[in-house]
């Protein structure tokens, strides 16, 4: 009983030597991707368990406030009643963006619209224009694909490019994936994703099946490409977004350690291998106002 007491005891103690802090993420499907990568290249070099979840930003941010969670991912700012539900808690929230995504507009392969203007595609997702010859193309029913109300990116796209509500008729998709997929196999279909999902993992180009369309401002303005860098950079492309951490007080110091990595030059090259963009100048100023 002695020997067996013994034993038990050192596997304990063992186990308590080789424990590992688990640092919790949790959040956009659109960031999913790129932090599950990052995770894992990190903690091949450090001594950190990371576990990354998706269920969308409003999901994460829920999760952060009800401290299920040390990271939450968004593809959105944080709202004004997700804030006063912190401060109620005497929770404070800091926000630091990892990436930039140029959020794209996809179209079927076969379709030969291959731009429009941010008014058209309003127009489209709010139901006012519903076939595809009313925007130059085939006569042919539009089948609208995107997202579910607690992804920040259907709140992002509904305020920048809807300015109203979607149409009813909306096919609302559980993650980027899906919506690619769905794409594919309707050639009436349009979406929209973030951009390192629009991408074949093998080849490096446009995932067959799907056309990227231009996007312009308004009609007197140039259409720009979310693959096209000079696009993004100088604000051609009209949907671009930075993408979100948000941690509370407290924060974990292997959390904090994470995320100062991810803005790294070795994370934010990774952010560009899967897909994304740098941080920008004007975001660096505000990652550094916060912490980081």
């Amino acid at each position: 009983m002695l020997f067996i007491a013994t034993v038990m005891w050192s596997v304990l103690f063992a186990g308590n030597l080789n424990a590992k802090e688990t640092v919790q993420i949790k959040g956009s499907d659109t960031l999913i991707n790129l932090v599950q990568r990052l995770a894992e290249v990190y903690m091949q070099e450090h001594k950190i368990d990371i576990a990354v979840t998706g269920g969308g930003s409003g999901t994460g941010i829920a999760a952060l406030l009800n401290k299920k969670t040390d990271i939450a991912d968004s593809s959105r700012s944080i709202k004004a009643k997700e804030l006063k539900k912190a401060k109620k808690k005497g929770i404070t929230v800091k926000s630091v963006a990892i990436a930039m995504d140029g959020l794209s507009v996809i179209a079927n392969g076969k379709n030969p619209v291959k731009s429009l203007t941010i008014d058209q595609l309003g127009k489209i997702y709010r139901g006012e224009v519903t076939n595809w010859k009313e925007m130059g193309g085939p006569d042919l029913n539009i089948t609208l694909y995107g997202r579910q109300s607690n992804s920040g990116t259907f709140v992002f796209f509904r305020k920048v490019v809807l300015k109203a509500d979607y149409s009813q008729k909306m096919l609302r998709m559980n993650g980027n994936s899906q919506i690619v997929e769905g794409v594919k196999k309707d050639k009436g279909g349009i979406g929209y994703v973030g951009v390192g999902y629009i991408k074949d993992k093998n080849t490096g180009g446009v995932s067959k099946g799907i056309s990227v369309l231009k996007i312009a401002k308004d009609e007197q303005s140039i259409p720009g490409s979310p693959l096209d860098v000079k696009a993004v950079t100088s604000g051609t492309y009209p949907l671009v977004r930075p993408l979100f951490q948000y941690i509370s007080s407290g924060v974990k110091k292997d959390a904090s350690q994470f995320i100062k990595w991810e803005l790294s030059d070795a994370g934010q090259d990774l952010a560009v291998k899967m897909g994304f963009y740098p941080v920008a100048e004007e975001y660096k100023k505000h990652n550094k106002e916060n912490g980081f």
